[in-house]
């Protein structure tokens, strides 16, 4: 690192420079020798703001149901003044068996990129959603929030709050959610940081919606998700060079999305201080379940065990899908590595087997 990034970095985010035990194992010796920023492929700026230098492929909408296309999308703005809205996708399905009056599974879905990249409409996601929606034979609904550090959290949790409210009051507005989506049978779902939100959103849900109007929410499917802590686990220590997911960039984006002066055992971030949320209570009696998958080949793969005991711990009825080797975020650039994912949520989203 040059003495002119060093100087940078001390005007741009100085907060960084008190987090030395947060750069390092819990022995103190330092993780590894990789630049975070240039691996992230971002530029900080004196205001809190970021340069994001990498190319994220939008795709676009196809609304038209005269296209070939097996998976129809439209977007619904949520807040014009925060840039966030929903992105719908309808399973072509939906439209041939119209006259059966079967409804679909209804997936919230919130975007993985560390809480800093991406929105609802990369490629990236935009493709995932599309499989899935016609994989599962889901109407899936993803949401694009805010991203750190120019909103730190809790913003992404915010907006995705706002976009269930927006759900849940206007069920007759929406012409895909109302004829085609099974509002009695909701799940949140999220990949990578998406899964955070999912979770975090999830414990506000359960004690705020379950109340009000037709959306009933049944649990959370969390895909590899993205959790952390300052003392570093067994997967961490063993894969922090990881050549998709280094410790040091996981330790950047905390330090970029968590609110001023937090560290990783902020309740955000490290889910089992307090010995885990009190609305998992409120989970449990609303009979949720949660479905939480990984990989062994994911440096965050010992934080997503943690989950799976702290929600059973909490007996909420839990399901776990976890493979051998594979990578963190494999499902999302490898289209074909999906086909089980979207299998096991087909299976747990299926109304006969609640």
């Amino acid at each position: 690192m040059t003495p002119v990034t060093i100087i940078c970095l001390l005007l741009c985010f100085p907060h960084l420079f008190h987090l030395g035990s947060a750069m390092t194992d819990q022995t103190g010796s330092p993780c590894q020798t990789i630049d975070p920023y240039k691996f992230l492929q971002i530029i900080p700026h004196p205001n809190g703001s970021i340069t994001r230098l990498r190319h994220d492929p939008q795709t676009s909408l196809a609304s038209n149901p005269n296209l070939p296309i097996s998976v129809l999308s439209k977007d619904i703005t949520i807040d014009q003044s925060h840039n966030t809205f929903i992105r719908i996708f309808l399973p072509r399905k939906a439209l041939d068996h119209a006259s059966s009056n079967r409804k679909l599974p209804l997936v919230v879905f919130f975007h993985g990129g560390g809480f800093i990249f991406l929105s609802a409409s990369s490629t990236l996601f935009h493709v995932f959603c599309s499989n899935m929606a016609n994989d599962t034979e889901a109407v899936v609904v993803s949401v694009n929030y805010r991203l750190a550090p120019e909103h730190r959290l809790p913003a992404a949790y915010d907006d995705a709050m706002k976009a269930l409210h927006w759900i849940q009051t206007h069920p007759g507005k929406e012409e895909w959610l109302s004829k085609y989506a099974d509002y009695s049978n909701c799940y949140l779902m999220g990949s990578s940081a998406g899964g955070n939100i999912a979770y975090h959103t999830g414990l506000r849900a359960a004690v705020e919606l379950h109340h009000r109007g037709p959306l009933k929410i049944k649990g959370l499917i969390l895909v590899q998700p993205f959790f952390g802590g300052v003392k570093r686990t067994a997967s961490e220590l063993r894969l922090m060079n990881d050549s998709h997911l280094p410790l040091c960039a996981t330790d950047l984006m905390w330090e970029l999305s968590l609110p001023r002066g937090a560290d990783r055992d902020h309740e955000y971030c490290n889910l089992t201080v307090g010995n885990g949320s009190k609305q998992l209570d409120e989970m449990e009696r609303l009979r949720w379940r949660v479905l939480v998958t990984g990989c062994d080949g994911d440096p965050l793969f010992n934080r997503q065990r943690e989950v799976v005991n702290l929600v059973a711990h909490k007996r909420v009825r839990v399901v776990e899908f976890f493979v051998p080797g594979q990578y963190h975020g494999i499902q999302d650039h490898e289209p074909s590595k999906a086909k089980p994912l979207f299998d096991v949520v087909k299976h747990f989203t299926f109304p006969l087997i609640q």
